[in-house]
């Protein structure tokens, strides 16, 4: 049996759990997320936990339950804490702020670049080369984020770039150059 999909998830005071045929909603203080469960998984609650099971072991269920769960556990992390993602502007002159709740990055082009935030994002600017990501949904977070370093990836030479706060660029040596 999955190791993941058998440990059962708490639920936190304040955050409410609705079971529908084929479907999940889970509501806390920070808002709302609801998860479509797939096929044959079955999701129940007992007290303050929330208990994912699967009906056979064949190899579709046990892919499904796992995932399930782990989305479920996201789901209830987001509601209640919500989830970040921090990013570093590396280089002379890239800075970033917010107008409005538009994301404006000047990043070494003719131009500066602006970011519109999907539904259920912010941004935060700290400091002038540091972007955070926030929001409840786990998934639109991590994506917004690499949407936002694709930008302008960090290059190897001289680490220039957006990168995320705890990333390691490995860097190259440059040209050997005339003797």
């Amino acid at each position: 049996m999955s190791r993941i999909g058998r440990k059962p998830i708490t639920i936190p005071a304040g955050v409410s759990v609705q079971i529908e045929a084929g479907k999940v909603n889970i509501t806390g203080p920070k808002g709302t997320l609801s998860q479509h469960i797939p096929g044959e998984i079955m999701v129940h609650q007992e007290g303050d936990q929330l208990l994912v099971t699967r009906p056979d072991d064949s190899k579709q269920n046990r892919a499904l339950h796992g995932l399930t769960r782990a989305l479920l556990a996201n789901m209830v992390q987001g509601v209640s804490n919500g989830f970040e993602r921090k990013l570093e502007l590396v280089g002379v002159g890239y800075r970033a702020q917010l107008q409005g709740k538009k994301l404006v990055i000047n990043i070494g082009f003719s131009h500066p670049v602006e970011v519109e935030p999907p539904e259920g994002i912010e941004f935060e600017v700290p400091a002038a080369n540091r972007i955070t990501v926030k929001g409840i949904d786990k998934q639109l977070v991590g994506n917004t984020a690499a949407h936002i370093r694709a930008i302008r990836k960090p290059e190897p030479y001289k680490g220039k770039g957006i990168k995320y706060e705890d990333e390691v660029i490995r860097r190259k040596a440059g040209k050997a150059g005339s003797r």
